[in-house]
């Protein structure tokens, strides 16, 4: 959920016994269950982690491990990671968002930031694919076919 360059629109829906959470980037969904049920065993790793929540109040406190290497978080240890996030209501269109980043093997102490979500009906999730203002296949085309045309006039020489 943190803000990259694009692709930062998401949908938060609930259901009974869980909460998911659709990002618009490579539109990944995240389920988090709120059925109190224990984190899988260490052997279990997913990209995604393995998110579980509770509500505390109106705010939903969701604690993520288990997550791959290549997934944590600023390269943290895989095995030690814990995420914690608390989305508590600010208004109607308004959440904050924030999030408790914990493991000793990589940082000395747990750190926190928070971010306001805003709700924005005008900007709707889009296709995470390529789009015509990516010119890197025709700029790799365009070298192909002109390291081509060098090569078929040397061997004409």
């Amino acid at each position: 959920m943190l803000p990259g360059v694009y692709g930062n629109s998401y949908q938060i829906v609930q259901g009974r016994g869980f909460v998911a959470i659709r990002y618009e980037m490579i539109h990944e969904t995240r389920v988090i269950r709120l059925d109190g049920g224990p984190h899988p065993g260490k052997g279990i790793r997913l990209d995604l982690g393995d998110a579980r929540g509770h509500w505390e109040g109106n705010t939903l406190v969701v604690e993520t491990t288990n997550f791959t290497q290549r997934s944590a978080y600023r390269n943290a240890n895989a095995a030690t990671l814990r995420l914690i996030e608390h989305f508590t209501p600010k208004s109607p269109r308004s959440i904050e968002w924030s999030l408790t980043v914990e493991d000793s093997a990589t940082w000395t102490r747990p750190w926190t930031f928070a971010i306001p979500l805003t709700a924005n009906d005008a900007e709707r999730i889009e296709q995470y694919e390529c789009h015509e203002g990516n010119h890197a296949v025709f700029n790799i085309l365009s070298a192909a076919r002109a390291a081509e045309r060098e090569a078929a006039g040397a061997t004409a020489r």
